[in-house]
């Protein structure tokens, strides 16, 4: 029996951001062993050319640093150029400076909502009108269990976590009509560069192990099937929600 064609990407171009490590990179990888023609954006290109190498498709790289106002105007141009203007935008780059609330600067507060609010907003803004041409596109968010949740040393992440939650909800609000769905994946506690000092402690990823439903932490490959849903034509009534992917963590 042929794949079922509600969940088929082939030929789909796709942007992903953070792309380079962590969760950006499964994104990536998922959506071009999918069939999507993917581009990628991170900072480190050196990275970059290591995930287009041990990635089967049709794939480009973009080197860019998205806390820089400057360059999205150029990222926004560039991603177009490859394959055509990307049908899908996944916004998985982002930081967590991880300082308690007496210590944080407003230059990593600033850095912080640029990277993880801004950046994903404009880009999607310079993406649209070509989505909108085509009367189809979708925009991944990356929201987070601080989201919802608050965490120690969390608060500017969390405050730009929280944001990214209710601009998903506004994104849609502003453009479904246009056939152009918004949805935020949130995931739990996965293994990555930005979790590295979280699993650096095992009792404490333990302890967060045991909060699940499930009993253990998440693997990349588990948002693989979560993304592929929100990403293809099986999502076209889904529009303003965030799917914790998290195990059940949110649940207890």
């Amino acid at each position: 029996m042929p794949p079922d064609p509600i969940f088929d990407l082939a030929g789909k171009v796709a942007c992903v951001t953070g792309a380079s490590s962590g969760l950006g990179r499964a994104c990536a990888m998922a959506l071009a062993q999918a069939g999507g023609r993917v581009v990628s954006v991170a900072r480190r290109g050196d990275a970059l050319a290591a995930w287009q190498a041990a990635t089967p498709g049709s794939t480009a790289i973009h080197e860019a640093d998205l806390s820089n106002r400057a360059s999205w105007p150029e990222v926004a141009d560039a991603v177009a150029q490859p394959f055509g203007s990307p049908d899908i935008l996944v916004n998985a780059a982002g930081i967590n400076p991880r300082q308690p609330a007496d210590t944080i600067t407003p230059e990593d507060w600033a850095t912080t909502q640029t990277l993880n609010v801004a950046a994903p907003f404009f880009l999607a803004q310079a993406l649209v009108p070509a989505m909108r041409t085509k009367g189809w596109g979708r925009i991944i968010n990356f929201a987070s269990l601080q989201s919802r949740r608050a965490f120690p040393d969390g608060i500017a992440y969390g405050a730009s976590k929280g944001a990214v939650e209710q601009m998903t909800r506004a994104m849609a609000e502003a453009w479904s009509r246009h056939g152009i769905t918004a949805n935020a994946l949130a995931p739990g506690f996965f293994h990555t560069e930005l979790t590295a000092p979280v699993f650096a402690d095992a009792e404490r990823a333990r302890r967060l192990a045991e909060q699940t439903c499930i009993g253990r932490n998440g693997t990349p490959e588990d948002l693989r099937g979560p993304l592929l849903f929100l990403c293809a034509p099986a999502s076209d009534y889904v529009t303003g929600q965030v799917l914790f992917v998290d195990g059940g963590f949110t649940a207890k």
